[in-house]
């Protein structure tokens, strides 16, 4: 059975245009965001087989469009919150701006073990986390697109891991992955498209989107490189 999935980014949320916010889990969509959420849920050509949301608001507010569309799909949520690397000094009503200089902190530590304290996580769980959501999406039953809202870093772990196999960081991993996350954008609803072919091979981040071939499957529009 081919596994096909769609990894989507929240839309714009508060953080995102630089508001203060309570908290990494707290900040809501924008009216931008929510008109990208609406976007998104109208991009579906049919039901998925399974939606999943990260339990932060701004992920289950994108997904709330395209459940409303389908609400006969199942609705699941999952680990697939951002990276919540700042701990307690993601303090209340902060910004972005104001955070930034503890977020450079954290990444000149080049540490994967090395926990904030509040909640904060550590590079090598976020990383143990990607693989752990790739295990389950393997197991899951459904035959036929699984929707899952995330956010940006946490996509682009998951990416990241799959390309370059890395499953248990040290230091010149996490510097490896500083740079993959900065030269990789991943804007407000972006669709990132991982399939999984039948047989014996894992998944794999589709180097290009398909969304716009509405009546073609990953398998066909992915065909070896070197056959083109």
């Amino acid at each position: 059975m081919v596994r096909r999935v769609w990894l989507i980014r929240h839309g714009q949320s508060e953080s995102n245009a630089g508001l203060p916010t309570n908290g990494p889990g707290a900040s809501p969509l924008t009216a931008c965001g929510r008109e990208q959420a609406a976007s998104m849920a109208a991009a579906f050509t049919e039901p998925p087989a399974l939606m999943v949301s990260s339990p932060f608001v701004r992920a289950r507010q994108t997904a709330q469009p395209t459940r409303e569309r389908f609400p006969e799909v199942p609705y699941e949520e999952w680990p697939v919150q951002e990276f919540t690397f700042l701990g307690e000094l993601h303090a209340l009503q902060t910004t972005g701006m104001q955070r930034r200089p503890f977020a450079e902190d954290y990444w000149e530590r080049v540490d994967p073990d090395y926990v904030n304290g509040g909640e904060g996580e550590s590079f090598r769980a976020l990383i143990t986390r990607a693989r752990a959501f790739l295990d389950r999406l393997a197991d899951r039953p459904e035959d036929g697109l699984i929707a899952v809202f995330s956010h940006g870093i946490f996509m682009k772990a998951v990416m990241w891991s799959l390309l370059t196999g890395v499953t248990d960081p040290d230091a010149a991993a996490m510097r490896g992955f500083r740079r993959f996350s900065g030269a990789c954008d991943v804007p407000n609803c972006t669709v990132v498209e991982l399939w999984r072919p039948s047989g014996q091979h894992g998944f794999r981040v589709v180097g290009g989107g398909t969304t716009h071939l509405a009546n073609a499957s990953t398998a066909q529009a992915t065909s070896p490189a070197h056959l083109d």
